[in-house]
């Protein structure tokens, strides 16, 4: 992160970190570099460090600066999608015969990247309930090179203790791996609290409109950050021009959205609570959530995804999501737009019949910035 934005305000970094005025025409907004090389002034004589746009892109790089002032990191890096920058990070990090601790509630699309993937390669896992530090300590052995979090996790919304569980790794001597993309670096601070690398989907919360996929890896140490970097170039699934100029527009608005989204999501949530039809809602923000007190202490708000369970099991759960119409049905998250879906047959198909196989009857909701009376209206005709 820039020494310039380090005192500045989130919402202040957020538009201006990255974001320098083109020197040329002092354009307010980087130029999208549509561009694959560039001219050099002799041999090996590059200007500002660019010679080809898979090793870096002024608009990648914009992005990338923007990403580490707002996660207080020293280096960022953007990818071609979330799962791009898993893999990156999976294979600087790991090697044959090397062991990673996973959580029992996770994304799909990692789980099955450990589990169809990078296992083949020869590198094992265990699977661990976060929210539990001991299990975690449990799971570590003297093979273990990662702990991987998410928090909150997706889909059950499950809180991981982060600064009780980087303690955990430091004293195991491995490094900690926190997914960011549910609370988004707005509501929660992963290096601050003692991870050593976060990752994002920049799809979901920081591009926020639903139409860009990225990725992105931030990490405070910056030997580690020159280490993603080398194999970011070396493996080559980055983020394009266009793709890293719609995310740092999307993120400039990332303030007032998540104020939104956990607004919304709060008032929601009351009204799930008490709905004849709901048997359990799964949300931090709630006072009888097990991780209540963990979210309260190192996030801002509780975000805008919650997930609940009906009255009627997996057929009742797919009618709710069926019967939706403000609420789109579609997997992904993190839009101004409401999302829904049936995450055991969509989002967490992949995990099906593992340790991290999700209830038949669970229904997950990526809250909008829309009028809430709206959404409340129609959750309440989907319900019935």
């Amino acid at each position: 992160m820039s020494d310039q934005h380090t005192h500045q305000s989130f919402e202040t970094r957020a538009i201006h970190a990255g974001n320098t005025a083109d020197p040329l025409t002092g354009a307010v907004v980087p130029p999208i570099y549509q561009v694959s090389t560039y001219k050099q002034d002799g041999v090996g004589g590059l200007r500002g460090g660019y010679e080809y746009s898979r090793s870096a892109n002024p608009t990648r790089t914009a992005l990338e600066e923007n990403l580490a002032a707002l996660e207080g990191g020293r280096r960022g890096l953007a990818f071609a999608s979330g799962l791009a920058a898993e893999d990156c990070l999976l294979r600087t990090l790991l090697a044959p015969g090397d062991h990673v601790v996973i959580p029992n509630d996770a994304y799909g699309g990692t789980f099955r990247l450990f589990a169809k993937v990078v296992q083949r390669w020869g590198v094992d896992f265990s699977v661990a309930d976060t929210s539990d530090v001991e299990s975690v300590r449990d799971a570590v052995n003297d093979r273990t090179k990662l702990i991987w979090v998410e928090t909150p996790s997706n889909p059950l919304l499950g809180i991981t203790d982060i600064e009780a569980v980087a303690g955990v790794a430091r004293q195991a001597g491995v490094k900690l791996v926190v997914d960011n993309t549910f609370a988004s670096p707005y509501l929660q601070q992963p290096l601050a609290l003692g991870a050593d690398v976060v990752v994002h989907s920049l799809t979901k919360y920081m591009g926020g409109h639903s139409d860009v996929v990225g990725g992105a890896l931030v990490t405070a140490d910056e030997a580690l950050g020159e280490e993603l970097a080398y194999h970011q170039n070396a493996m080559g699934a980055v983020a394009g021009p266009f793709d890293s100029w719609i995310v740092l527009r999307g993120i400039k608005t990332l303030a007032v959205r998540m104020d939104r989204h956990s607004e919304n999501a709060a008032k929601i949530v009351e009204m799930l609570t008490q709905h004849p039809k709901v048997t359990q809602v799964l949300y931090p923000g709630l006072p009888e959530h097990p991780g209540h007190e963990v979210a309260a202490k190192q996030m801002r708000s509780f975000g805008g995804m919650i997930s609940f369970r009906v009255e009627g099991g997996e057929e009742a759960a797919v009618e709710v999501c069926n019967r939706a119409q403000l609420f789109t049905l579609g997997e992904s998250l993190g839009g101004v737009e409401s999302l829904i879906e049936h995450p055991g047959r969509m989002t967490h198909a992949s995990v099906a019949g593992s340790a991290l196989e999700v209830p038949a009857d669970l229904v997950r909701l990526s809250v909008g910035i829309e009028n809430v009376d709206d959404l409340l209206a129609d959750l309440r005709q989907a319900l019935g």
